[in-house]
C-alpha cells in the first residue's frame, strides 16, 4: 500500500475486509453482531456475549484453553471498542495471547527491531513474565497507566499496540471546552507554562501528578522552564509507556531500567514517515535521554517471523484472514 495513501482511504479498505470476513466465518449474523454489513463506514462489532469471538483462537480449542486464553484480560480492562474488529486490543490479545496460551512467547527474543536491535533488550520474554493490561499505579494519576503487554523483571519492557489509529494518544487537557465543568481548574492551551492562575506549569503537576518528577531524568526536557508547545501534548501516551516501564518504586528513574515498543501496522499512513503517529514517534525518541528506550516494530515484521513456526500456521493463516497481516 502506498504511503501516500489517506487515513480514510485505508480505513475504508480495513473495515471492507473485515465485513468481508464476518460473510464468510459467522453464519446466523444476529447471534455474534450488533447488524448486518453496513455500508456507513463502521466496523463489526459483536455482541456484549459474543465479544471473545473477537479473539483469534485455534481450530478445535479446548474449553480450558479458550477460557485461560479470554481471562487474560478481565472485562473491567477492556477497552471501550474491545468489540469492534478495528480493535488494536483484541488484535494484541489474538497475537500475544495465544503464545502465552500455547507456551510460544519464546518467538519473541528473536525478533529484532527496525533498528536492528533485539525488540526486546536484554530481557527474556516467558510465560511467567508477560502480563496483559498492566496498571502501573505510583504516578498519582486520577486513572492509573494502563499498557496493552508488559514484561515484568529486573528489566521492564512495556509494549503499546495499534492498528488503524490516526495518532498516539495526546493529552485531554488541550481539548477541554468552555463548557465541561473542570475547564476553569485544568485546561491547558498546549504548553508547558503556568496558566489561569496554577502555580505549577503543568494542570497534572498541579492535582499532584509525578510525571515532571521523573521526566528530566530520563527526557533532554527540564521541568523548571516553559516548553512551548509542552514536549507532552501530541506525545503524551508514548511518554507515560517510558515512565512505566523505566521509573521504579525502589530505584527511581534511569534509562537502565527498561525500554518500550510500538508495535504498528505498516500500511496505516499514520505510521509512515509524516504521519502523526510517527511523528509522535520521532519526537519522542529524539527528546530521550537514551533513544534505545523506545523500539519500533511492525506487526508485519513480527507476524513474518511467526511464519517460519509450522506450530503457528493457524495463528498466522487467522492474521492474514480477518486483517490481511
Amino acid at each position: 500500500m502506498s504511503p501516500k495513501i489517506r487515513i480514510s482511504d485505508y480505513r475504508k479498505l480495513l473495515v471492507s475486509r473485515f465485513w468481508k470476513y464476518q460473510e464468510k466465518n459467522f453464519n446466523n449474523w444476529e447471534n455474534y453482531f450488533e447488524r448486518p454489513i453496513g455500508s456507513d463506514g463502521r466496523p463489526p462489532v459483536f455482541l456484549k456475549n459474543a465479544a471473545h469471538h473477537n479473539i483469534l483462537m485455534a481450530p478445535g480449542v479446548t474449553y480450558e484453553r479458550q477460557e485461560k486464553l479470554v481471562g487474560l484480560i478481565p472485562a473491567r480492562q477492556m477497552h471501550r471498542w474491545f468489540r469492534s474488529m478495528k480493535s488494536s486490543q483484541a488484535l494484541a490479545q489474538s497475537v500475544f495471547g495465544n503464545l502465552k496460551v500455547y507456551g510460544r512467547l519464546d518467538c519473541l527474543n528473536e525478533i529484532s527491531d527496525e533498528s536492528g536491535k533485539p525488540l526486546f533488550g536484554p530481557t527474556t520474554v516467558s510465560e511467567d513474565n508477560f502480563i496483559m493490561e498492566k496498571n502501573v499505579d505510583f504516578f498519582e494519576e486520577p486513572r492509573p497507566t494502563s499498557l496493552d503487554c508488559f514484561v515484568a523483571g529486573d528489566y521492564q519492557v512495556a509494549i503499546e499496540c495499534k492498528l488503524s489509529e490516526p495518532e498516539i494518544g495526546a493529552c485531554s487537557r488541550p481539548k477541554l471546552r468552555k463548557n465541561d465543568s473542570n475547564y476553569e481548574a485544568v485546561f491547558c492551551n498546549g504548553s508547558y507554562s503556568r496558566q489561569l492562575g496554577r502555580r505549577e506549569r503543568c494542570s497534572l503537576t498541579e492535582i499532584g501528578v509525578q510525571y515532571w518528577k521523573y521526566i528530566p531524568q530520563l527526557f533532554n526536557w527540564r521541568n523548571d522552564i516553559d516548553h512551548i508547545p509542552c514536549p507532552l501534548n501530541k506525545n503524551y501516551q508514548l511518554v507515560r509507556n517510558i515512565l512505566a516501564a523505566c521509573v521504579r518504586k525502589d530505584r527511581g528513574a534511569t534509562p537502565k531500567n527498561g525500554h518500550v515498543v510500538l508495535i504498528y501496522d505498516e500500511r496505516n499512513p499514520a505510521f509512515n514517515k509524516g504521519g502523526k503517529g510517527y511523528r509522535a514517534y520521532e519526537e519522542t525518541q529524539d527528546g530521550l535521554k537514551e533513544p534505545k528506550n523506545l523500539r519500533l516494530c511492525s506487526w508485519q515484521n513480527i507476524i513474518s517471523h511467526f511464519r517460519e513456526k509450522q506450530d503457528l500456521k493457524w495463528l498466522t493463516d487467522q492474521l492474514q484472514a480477518k486483517y490481511g497481516i
